[in-house]
Parts: structure tokens; C-alpha cells; sequence
């Protein structure tokens, strides 16, 4: 059949469809960093281009995405595993062109939210079917290499998202309005007179504040250029072949010969009839092995256990408070008292370094036991936080007036703040093992399931910090914003410490023996 069977198209390399398929994961980075740099023009009046936003409305941006990408993950999987992995990312593109289109165009908060969610869905479906893509399409020589740029390409996106967000902010400057009206503070002092165009951080928080124009519709062009890497993914994805190991899942044998006709070199590959043959088997067993639902993994007590610290993992990764640095980094160092066109701008800094430290943490995660890179990650997080509250309750908020102000801080304090959420953000990137620790823990019977509520709880955590981070900073101040978050890192250090077990040295069958003997 394989000599008979010609190729299904025209040859494509392994990296340009690496390429090609993380623009979805760049998308993914992308759409999840932008907002960052968006969020404080949406802040304007309506009548400077805004949406009014305030702060209880602000942390639900980022909690609608999460909620729709929860959506994406867990529907998105399955129609992947019903329609195709190369069809699913072509359905993803134009969810990702809607959403982005959608969200650029929204005339108010709630529509806004209403194309988050759908953008969200496309996030998730990304996330759960770009890895698996590229991990059926790829040799078994470079597999761990592309699935590990996936990850890659998603950090990059918040990179290029902060990088375009400040070459818009500094092209149309800081969030200003003109004023309608003369505005004084709380001590009487007149701020900014009727005419006048001033930076809105400097009258958001006074009274009777009336506003004619503005540069708010800066917040559209960040969001819309999401739409072109859509586009480009589109076009894309229709040109690379079908993972081969789909058409055999459902039994095209003749399409999968054809598929992989077109990806693979026989002289460093193997024989592609052998390859086959292989996913044959592996068919063969998956279709003859019992899946576990949920009442019989619970009722057991190994599984039960397993399924606990996969949860409590996933929760564990978002509660580090990432998503606070990936959504909020320039409305941090606002408060520490950085203009806002300046804060948007030097959030590149911490986008860069976390660039950096996942291509690191690509060679922890190779190099030092799993446990070991959890402990290192948590641990480092924990003293980065600590030092954070400290910075806030020490060189920030002493100076901190009525109106918000920070009047007479250290010039360095906001710098001070950058570099310590520029190692924070590296900690993390370079210590993420949770979704290699998810992927190794639970046997075959129960993967399916188990994963998607880690995964689940993974993204549920993700929307309760982007919906309660604005409220915590405006209600509770950075020092004791940050010092909870150092807190509950120390309770998941003490969980990677006392109930992580180690997956690197052995294989997935042995593990599934030792954690049935160790934990009945």
C-alpha cells in the first residue's frame, strides 16, 4: 500500500509547518499580552474613545477570556478528535479573525465581553490542539523539540503583544483626554483647566471631571492587529497536510500513507510502512483498553490521589499570579508612579526576559528532575513576591496622597519594581513544569478525564486572578496585594516539597505500576 500510495500533496518541511501551526499559539500569547497595553485607554470616557471602564470591570477582560478558552480546550479537543486536527486549526483561525475583529470593534464593555469569550475559545482550542498536532505530525527525532517551541511561541506572542503596544503608545502617547471643564483636587488646587490636554492618570480619580476628545481609540489598534496573523494562519494551516496519525485513529489508512509521504525522510525517519504499522498497534491497544469515567477514578483511591495533585497542580500554576504580570504589568508600575505611556513601554522588559526564561526552562526541564525545577520555581517566586510587598509597602505607598498620587517616592522605586516583575516572570517561565508534570502522572485509562479537569482548574484559577487582581490593588494596596500572593506560593512550595511525586525517570507504564503500589 505505501508504494502504491502517492503523496497527498506537494512536500513540506517539519518547520514550516512547525511555523505555520504556532501561529495559533502565537495568537494564543498574543491575545492573552495585549491587553496588558489596552486595558488603561479603555479607562477614557466614551467621549475620548474609551469605554469607561472601571475597576471591578476591568479584571472581568481577562476572566471572560479565560472562561471562553475553558470552552475552547475542553470542545475544542473534541472536535479535533471527530473532524481533524488540520480542520480544527482552520476553524480556530477565523474564531481568532471574528474575536479579534469583534473586540476592536466593540461600541461597549459588554460586547467587548461578549468577543472575549469567543476569542477565549479560540485561545483554548489553541492550546489543546496545536500541541497534539504538531506531536502527530512530527518524527519521533525532533518531537519533544517542536511541541517544545509550541510552548515557545506562546511567550513570544505576549512579547510581540507588548512590543506593538509600545510603539502604539509612545506613536499616540500616554491615555489623555481634553478637558470640558476646569478640574481641581481635594485640596483645592486646579489640575487642569477647560481645553486642556492632560494625561487621564492624573484626573481619573477626582470629581466632576467632563472631557470633550481623547486618544482611547488607541486600544482598537492593539486589539486588531491580532487579525493578521489569523489571516496568515488561515491561509496557512489549508497548504500543510492532516496528522497522519488522525487518518489511522480513524482508520485512512491510504490518507495517512499520503499524509505522510509528504512530511517524512525515509533516509532519517525510518520506513514510513513501519511507522504505520506502529500507530497501527498503538490503535490497537488504545481501542482494547477500558477508559475510567469519572465515579471510578474518584472511587479509587490511587487515581482519586492522582487526580488531586493534577488539580491542585493546575490551580498552583495560575496562583503564582503570572496572569498579574502577563495582564496588569503596566497598571503596576503606574502605581508605583511610572506615566502610563512609559509603563506600557517598559512592560517589553518583562515580556523579553520571560521570553528568555522559558527557552531556559526548555533546558531545566531536560537537564534537573521535575520536582527539583517545582521547588526551584516556587521558591524563587516566593522571595520575588516578598521582595515586591516590600518595595510597595516601604518606597511606594507612604508617598501615596488621596487622590492616588505618588508624590516625593525615590525615583528608582518604579525600576525597582520592573526588575523584580522581571524576575518573578523569568522565575516562572524557566520553572513551568505543571503541564509536563500533568501529562506524565496519570495512566492511559484516566488521562482523557483527569487531564481535562487539571486543565479546567487550571484555567478557573486564571479567571479569578485577572477578576479580583484590580480590585485587590485598588482596595488592598501593592504591599498586601503581593504579600497574599507570596503567601499561597509558600502553601504550593510546601505541596511540591511534601506531595509532588517525580515522573522523569521512569516510563508511563512504570510510573502507572508505582503510583497504583504507592498510593492503594
Amino acid at each position: 500500500m505505501v508504494d502504491k500510495t502517492p503523496p497527498s500533496g506537494k512536500k513540506r518541511s517539519l518547520g514550516l509547518i512547525a511555523l505555520v501551526a504556532t501561529l495559533g499559539s502565537l495568537l494564543f500569547g498574543y491575545d492573552t499580552g495585549v491587553i496588558s497595553g489596552a486595558l488603561p485607554y479603555m479607562y477614557l470616557p466614551t467621549d475620548a474613545g474609551g469605554l469607561a471602564l472601571k475597576t471591578w470591570e476591568e479584571g472581568l477582560v481577562g476572566t471572560f477570556l479565560c472562561i471562553g478558552a475553558a470552552l475552547g480546550a475542553s470542545i475544542g479537543g473534541k472536535l479535533s478528535d471527530k473532524y481533524g486536527r488540520r480542520h480544527n486549526i482552520t476553524m480556530l483561525a477565523v474564531v481568532f479573525l471574528v474575536g479579534a475583529l469583534g473586540c476592536t470593534i466593540s461600541p461597549n464593555i459588554w460586547i467587548l465581553y461578549a468577543f472575549r469569550i469567543i476569542l477565549g475559545f479560540a485561545v483554548g482550542g489553541a492550546s489543546a490542539t496545536v500541541p497534539v498536532f504538531l506531536g502527530e505530525t512530527a518524527p519521533k527525532r525532533i518531537r519533544g523539540t517542536l511541541v517544545a517551541v509550541d510552548q515557545m511561541m506562546i511567550v513570544f506572542g505576549q512579547f510581540l503583544a507588548y512590543g506593538m503596544n509600545a510603539i502604539l503608545a509612545q506613536v499616540h502617547g500616554g491615555p489623555e483626554a481634553t478637558m470640558a471643564n476646569d478640574v481641581v483636587n481635594s485640596a483645592g488646587e486646579t489640575v487642569a483647566r477647560a481645553g486642556q490636554t492632560v494625561s487621564w492618570e492624573t484626573v481619573q480619580n477626582l470629581a466632576n471631571v467632563a472631557v470633550t476628545s481623547g486618544n482611547g481609540m488607541t486600544w482598537r489598534y492593539m486589539l486588531v492587529l491580532a487579525s493578521i496573523p489569523a489571516i496568515a494562519l488561515w491561509i496557512g494551516i489549508r497548504l500543510m497536510p492532516e496528522s497522519s496519525r488522525w487518518y489511522v485513529a480513524n482508520l485512512r489508512i491510504p490518507e495517512a500513507i499520503g499524509s505522510l509521504k509528504r512530511v517524512r525522510n525515509e533516509a532519517k525517519d525510518g520506513p514510513i510502512a513501519d511507522e504505520v504499522d506502529e500507530m497501527l498497534e498503538i490503535q490497537r491497544k488504545e481501542a482494547n483498553q477500558e477508559k475510567w469515567k469519572l465515579s471510578q477514578i474518584w472511587n479509587t483511591k490511587w487515581t482519586r490521589r492522582l487526580l488531586i495533585i493534577g488539580i491542585i497542580l493546575g490551580l498552583a500554576d495560575q496562583m503564582t499570579g503570572i496572569n498579574t504580570a502577563m495582564y496588569y504589568t503596566p497598571k503596576v508600575l503606574s502605581a508605583a508612579g511610572l506615566p502610563m505611556s512609559d509603563a506600557i513601554s517598559l512592560n517589553v522588559v518583562s515580556g523579553g526576559v520571560s521570553f528568555i526564561g522559558s527557552a531556559v526552562g526548555l533546558w531545566m526541564v531536560t537537564k534537573f528532575a521535575r520536582r527539583h525545577v517545582g521547588i526551584y520555581q516556587e521558591t524563587s517566586i516566593v522571595i520575588s513576591l516578598s521582595l515586591l510587598a516590600a518595595v510597595f509597602f516601604f518606597l511606594i505607598q507612604p508617598f501615596q496622597n488621596e487622590d492616588g498620587d505618588i508624590i516625593g517616592a525615590p525615583t528608582f522605586a518604579p525600576f525597582l519594581v520592573l526588575i523584580i516583575v522581571s524576575l518573578f516572570v523569568f522565575a516562572k517561565q524557566s520553572g513551568t513544569v505543571t503541564w509536563v508534570l500533568v501529562a506524565e502522572i496519570f495512566p492511559s485509562k484516566i488521562r482523557g478525564t483527569a487531564m481535562g479537569l487539571a486543565v479546567g482548574a487550571l484555567w478557573i484559577a486564571n479567571a479569578i486572578v485577572s477578576a479580583v487582581f484590580p480590585i485587590m490593588m485598588k482596595g488592598l494596596g501593592g504591599a498586601l496585594t503581593y504579600l497574599i500572593f507570596a503567601l499561597v506560593n509558600v502553601l504550593s512550595l510546601i505541596f511540591y516539597i511534601k506531595f509532588v511525586p517525580e515522573t522523569k525517570y521512569d516510563s508511563l507504564e512504570e510510573l502507572e505500576e508505582r503510583f497504583e503500589k504507592e498510593y492503594s
